[in-house]
Parts: structure tokens; C-alpha cells; sequence
């Protein structure tokens, strides 16, 4: 296994419980210095490969490498060079922000004055220094996730593992969740990202890996995973559900593509080439044909649109909402 210019390495990665197989020869590379995500539904096995890279359970089959360590062979110096955050926030909400720190210091074997002065870099680094000694109990869920980004990050980690760290948060602490990740990025770290939130895999990760039943099914960027869907699409929402049918016969004649339709709506692929053109012919035949429109665009497809292409099913989260 080749790790030049990759953080995170798996191959074949298996792990069983009792019948059920939570990785089944489960392939993954993180480049250094990136946000890669990792996305899939509840019981995919999102969580289970980071706990597998992250030594807190052994494999059973298949190879893995983290910061160039094996995880199987050398898992204590792996920890010694990882960081992980789970779903929810492992911080004291009796204790402060600097208090949290400082402990978590303490446990890293820093000592107190070393502790003490990479507390307050972190609380600095997180934007948590005008709330360092208030109670935890008083964050918000914003700044609770913030501070448990930066006790993770006591070490300095190469590599920082986050699985679902925005579980729960409203968009305004999702938000400030997404800007603490873009900084240690910017400083070197690399992140590994579990998700089910498919906007934060399209904010966040310059890479993104699928995964579904404890395999990976697809990998790419995020713009070339839309593009299994087929590019960008023009949509048309039709005034009066009796003329779609017209509608659908007028716009085959001009666009590229059969379009498809349900209620009120049709869709058909946009050209690569010239979309607005393309856009402009739909919107003056339909006018022409004396169809009544009441919205007519350019849209791009989203990562619910390729998770429900590959796997035949939407996200859990996608789902609800």
C-alpha cells in the first residue's frame, strides 16, 4: 500500500458483528491537508471505519494506514497522531471552557503550565476566549462543538477524525462548526467527515466517498458525483396540471432529451454547452404553445439526487426533512 501524499489508507477493510457484516471489503484514501467526507445513512458503516482508523476497535480483514502508521500493527502510535470527535460533545459542562482544556492537557501527560498555555491558544484558535471561564453548561451548541473540536486538537493532530460533529445544531451553530473545520484545514490538519447531512459534505469536502451496506459505492468530487445524474437540468413548473402532457411534447422538440414529469413539474437535461440558450428555447416554446408557467430554471443536481441514484434511497436526514 503506496501512501505518498495520503493521510488515511484502507483496503479491503472488514468488521463483523456476529452475523452482520459493518465493513465488507470497505476501500477509502484521504489525501493530506483535505476535508474528505464520508456519507451514507444510519447503519452504512460510517461510523464503524472510524472507529476501525481510529484503533478503538480492531478490524478483521483488510489493511489500514493513518499518517503513514498501521493501524492493526502500531495503534499507539496512531492515537499519538489522531484527534476524534464524536456525535456529541464529550466535554464537563460543570467545568469552564479553560477548565476543559486544561484537564484534557493534563490527561495528554502535557503538564499544568504546558496545558494552560495550549488552552488558551485553542480557546484563542476557536473563538471561545471571551467565554474561556464561563461554565459549559451555558454554550450554546455552537460553542460546545467548538470546544470539543479544540480538545481534540490538544495534540495537534495530522489527522482528525469527525463523525456527524454537527448532530442536533441548529443552521447557525452548523455554521460555525463548518468554519473551525475550514481553519485547522487551512493550518494542515486533515479531516476525515462522517456525515448524513448532504449540504455539509457539499460545503465542506473537496472529496467524498459514498458508502452504503460497508462498501464504498462511489467516490469523487462533489461536482463529479452531481455529474452521474446527468449535468445541470432545466425544471419547469407548470400552471395548470392538464397541460403538462402538452408541455412535455412542446419541450422535447428543443431540449437535449426525453423530459420527465410528475404533478406540475417537468424536467429535461440542459446541454453542456450553451445551458441558458437552451433555457431561453424552452421558456419562449412553451409561451408559444400557450403554456402557463409558473417558475422556470437552471438547476444543478444535489448529493441527495446522487445518493438517491446510487443507493435507491434518500438519507435519513433528507428523508425526515
Amino acid at each position: 500500500m503506496n501512501d505518498d501524499g495520503f493521510a488515511v489508507r484502507a483496503e479491503g477493510l472488514e468488521k463483523r458483528y456476529g452475523e452482520k457484516r459493518a465493513l465488507d471489503g470497505f476501500d477509502l484514501a484521504v489525501r493530506e491537508g483535505t476535508v474528505h467526507g464520508l456519507l451514507g445513512p444510519n447503519g452504512a458503516g460510517k461510523t464503524t471505519a472510524v472507529r476501525v482508523l481510529s484503533t478503538l476497535v480492531r478490524l478483521d480483514g483488510g489493511r489500514a494506514t493513518v499518517a503513514g502508521l498501521d493501524v492493526a500493527r502500531r495503534a499507539r502510535a496512531v492515537r499519538a497522531r489522531i484527534g476524534l470527535t464524536g456525535q456529541y460533545a464529550a466535554v464537563d459542562e460543570v467545568l469552564t471552557g479553560r477548565q476543559n482544556l486544561e484537564m484534557f492537557g493534563r490527561l495528554f501527560h502535557l503538564g499544568g503550565r504546558r496545558a494552560g498555555v495550549r488552552a488558551a491558544e485553542l480557546l484563542e484558535r476557536f473563538d471561545l476566549t471571551d467565554a474561556a471561564d464561563k461554565g459549559v453548561g451555558d454554550y450554546s451548541g455552537g460553542m460546545r462543538r467548538r470546544l470539543d473540536l479544540a480538545a481534540s486538537m490538544i495534540l495537534a493532530p495530522a489527522v482528525l477524525f469527525l463523525d456527524e460533529p454537527t448532530t442536533g445544531l441548529d443552521p447557525r451553530s452548523r455554521g460555525e462548526v463548518w468554519e473551525s473545520v475550514r481553519a485547522l484545514v487551512a493550518d494542515g490538519t486533515t479531516v476525515l467527515l462522517t456525515t448524513q447531512y448532504l449540504e455539509e459534505a457539499d460545503r465542506l469536502a473537496s472529496r467524498i466517498t459514498v458508502i452504503d451496506q460497508g462498501q464504498a459505492i462511489a467516490d469523487d468530487t462533489p461536482d463529479g458525483l452531481k455529474n452521474l445524474v446527468g449535468g445541470d437540468r432545466i425544471e419547469v413548473v407548470v400552471a395548470e396540471r392538464s397541460d403538462v402532457p402538452r408541455a412535455v411534447k412542446a419541450v422535447a422538440r428543443v431540449a437535449d432529451g426525453e423530459p420527465e414529469s410528475d404533478e406540475h413539474e417537468l424536467r429535461v437535461h440542459a446541454p453542456v454547452t450553451d445551458r441558458v440558450a437552451a433555457l431561453t428555447d424552452v421558456a419562449r416554446t412553451l409561451q408559444d404553445e400557450g403554456v402557463r408557467i409558473e417558475d422556470i430554471g437552471l438547476r444543478r443536481p444535489s448529493l441527495d439526487d446522487v445518493f438517491l441514484r446510487l443507493t435507491g434511497h434518500r438519507t435519513e436526514k433528507e428523508a425526515a426533512a
